[in-house]
């Protein structure tokens, strides 16, 4: 039976150093959420579901608010800690711990942890809610994990070519990732 996720990637969102899970949208990314909505408003949504950090609630939180559907958060979709990467740039960071899926920086998580993790969950989402439509909202580089756990197309690349927001719709049969298709790249 087939499964559709919307992979929703949080909008834009100023940087706040020590505020990564408190940190809400830019007035740019909260003209996008409403941009999100106006796009995916006559979809049938069953299910929403997200991250635990502010700025992929507040994504889709408009969407939900039009469904009359509460928002699912859920600890385990939360975004990767890259953990402490200097000297390297962030970008040469995230390459670091996609072409070496078991390295961690200190205090971090390696790919292959945070895939586990936001994988179990989604697993367990695709089991409890098959056959509807669910809306995840999600982070560029957990999403990049769940996708490349089901096809390693999705890596450093993929990740980098992402946009804040971005959605992705993905058709699972049962737990088989089928077909992944950009509805939104940037706005």
């Amino acid at each position: 039976m087939e499964t559709v996720v919307y992979f929703v990637r949080h909008a834009d969102s100023a940087f706040v150093e020590g505020q990564e899970r408190e940190r809400g949208l830019s007035e740019q990314g909260a003209r996008d959420a409403k941009i999100i909505k106006e796009l995916l408003q006559d979809e049938p949504l069953d299910v929403f579901v997200s991250s635990p950090y502010v700025r992929s609630v507040e994504t889709i939180q408009e969407l939900a608010d039009w469904k009359g559907k509460p928002i699912k958060q859920f600890e385990d979709l939360r975004e990767r800690n890259i953990g402490r990467f200097a000297p390297l740039s962030f970008a040469d960071a995230k390459r670091k711990v996609y072409e070496e899926p078991q390295f961690a920086f200190p205090e971090g998580e390696s790919s292959l942890e945070a895939a586990d993790r936001a994988v179990q969950a989604l697993l367990s989402l695709l089991v409890q809610y098959e056959g509807l439509t669910l809306v995840l909202g999600t982070h560029g580089d957990i999403m990049t994990l769940m996708l490349q756990t089901f096809d390693p197309r999705y890596g450093f690349e993929f990740w980098r070519s992402t946009t804040m927001p971005d959605i992705y719709r993905v058709h699972f049969d049962g737990t088989a990732l089928k077909q992944v298709s950009r509805i939104m790249g940037g706005v």
